[in-house]
């Protein structure tokens, strides 16, 4: 027998390599994703990949009772990591072991497992909790609505921490299952297709399934006593629609807005590919609001949405955003362009197929309405500022972008850019920067200068900038029939969002 001699040196090697990282080697994740807007909003050290919500709501006392079941990966070495949340919570488990929480800040729930977290590991994370969302304030404010017979949650940038815990930032997006106990007699809505129902004790419990990747503010809840219609696209997609049974006067102008569901969204898919989920449909609460939502696969309409008589244009706009906006999400706040510019464009063409106004006739009404002095000019639909998000500017300035650019590029390329953008880019994320450069891949000419002028510039671009003349000089620009209704969708329907 041979015996190996180990000098020191390699006795104390053996001893690193099998001795593994010491606590020092893990850390806390980030508080935020570091949002231009929003720096609170998310967190770092994990991405999550489904969410499993289990919820019981009573409307009468607007309890609402949960166990969240986040699955996440690991992206870094973790000693703690922070969840979104605002509600009470009494119990969170980490890989099935109790972990010690505090709260700070608006809404950060710090977690601390049990035992640190290795990187690129798949971990789950329990939360029970039990609260009453509606008297649950971030700034004096709270998400959740209460209606006469239920509870209502569709809002942005912010909603998820008023009733469920997550990483709470579009760049983290994930699947969901929704199972939410509700009393007989009353439904319970949320994204997807309904999986299942089923009664017992006088509670009815719904389980809704959303299985394309999902933002947490797209992710929607609402309680009451709805007509809910089902229906298929030509192309077999479920479609869901509901309305409150106490709208009021405003009840037939929903009915009618919504009844469009279908062909709206098969006349989309035209224009911009395949619809990217599993079902589509809308709802519409009786919650005095006036702006509307894309919550995914089921748009939020506010009852006030419909005070002005039938509103398809609004329901074009929030569909268009399935693809811009929810399948393609935006990477920074920053980036509202990407979903606002394209919804708003996503109008001016269903009125230029509606026979009520071309897309150019509308471009020409907008740049006429705005002199080189009006403030309008100001706001930049590339980065707007927060205070500016959801300016009419965004919505407006952002579409005349879009016709400008079809008036460069001609038809066939702008379409084809249309069409190509949220299918190369499907449940992903993009900035406008992305788009700059796909837009002038495609078209095979640098579209930088461009873009700068209509989306960064405060100032108003030359009426030829266009590709050509917007606007007719000395002339008064006729108002297209369409742009009462377009204006009404968006000009303090969905520009507010509550905020």
């Amino acid at each position: 027998m041979r015996h190996r001699l180990l000098v020191p040196g390699a006795v104390a090697l053996s001893l690193v390599l099998a001795v593994p990282a010491s606590a020092a080697d893990f850390t806390p994740g980030a508080p935020g994703v570091g949002d231009t807007y929003y720096p609170e909003s998310g967190n770092g050290g994990y991405d999550v990949s489904h969410y499993d919500l289990r919820l019981k709501y009573q409307p009468k006392t607007d309890l609402l009772q949960g166990t969240a079941t986040l699955l996440a990966t690991t992206t870094q070495d973790l000693s703690r990591f922070n969840l979104d949340f605002a509600l009470k919570v009494s119990e969170i488990r980490v890989n099935g072991k109790k972990a010690r929480f505090a709260t700070s800040g608006k809404h950060e729930l710090e977690v601390t497992p049990a035992t640190p977290l290795e990187k690129g590991k798949q971990i789950s994370v329990v939360v029970r909790y039990a609260d009453k969302p509606s008297q649950v304030k971030i700034d004096n404010y709270s998400a959740w609505a209460r209606t006469p017979d239920g509870g209502v949650v569709a809002q942005e940038p912010d909603a998820a921490v008023w009733w469920f815990p997550s990483n709470d930032h579009p760049t983290d997006k994930a699947t969901y299952d929704v199972s939410v106990a509700v009393p007989d007699g009353t439904q319970a809505l949320s994204n997807g297709v309904l999986a299942s129902q089923s009664s017992k004790l006088g509670w009815t419990r719904y389980n809704w399934r959303s299985d394309k990747p999902q933002a947490t503010y797209l992710t929607t809840l609402a309680v009451g006593k709805f007509d809910i219609t089902t229906d298929t696209t030509a192309n077999g997609l479920p479609v869901i629609n509901a309305v409150s049974k106490d709208l009021g006067a405003n009840e037939g102008s929903a009915r009618a807005s919504i009844a469009r569901t279908a062909e709206a969204t098969e006349w989309l898919e035209s224009v911009f590919g395949p619809y990217p989920f599993n079902a589509v449909g809308g709802y519409v609460p009786n919650v005095p609001a006036h702006y509307a939502l894309e919550t995914q696969t089921r748009p939020f309409y506010g009852k006030k949405a419909f005070d002005r008589g039938t509103n398809v244009s609004v329901v074009v706009h929030e569909l268009a955003h399935q693809w811009y906006g929810d399948s393609v999400s935006l990477k920074d706040w920053k980036d509202i362009w990407i979903n606002e510019g394209f919804a708003a464009y996503s109008q001016w063409l269903w009125s230029e197929k509606e026979g009520e106004g071309t897309a150019q006739q509308l471009a020409d009404y907008v740049y006429a309405q705005h002199p080189a002095d009006d403030p309008f000019w100001k706001v930049r639909p590339g980065n707007p500022g927060a205070e500016n998000q959801f300016d009419d500017a965004v919505y407006d300035r952002g579409a005349l972008a879009l016709q400008a650019l079809r008036n460069k590029v001609g038809d066939k390329v702008f379409f084809g850019i249309l069409k190509s953008w949220p299918t190369e880019h499907r449940y992903g994320n993009a900035s406008v920067a992305d788009f700059v450069k796909f837009a002038g891949k495609k078209s095979g000419t640098s579209l930088d200068g461009f873009f700068d002028t209509w989306l960064f510039e405060p100032t108003r671009p030359a009426a030829g900038a266009a590709g050509r003349t917007l606007g007719v000089r000395h002339t008064a620009v006729a108002e297209p029939k369409s742009w009462r209704q377009i204006a009404a969708a968006t000009h303090g329907v969905h520009g507010v969002h509550g905020h």
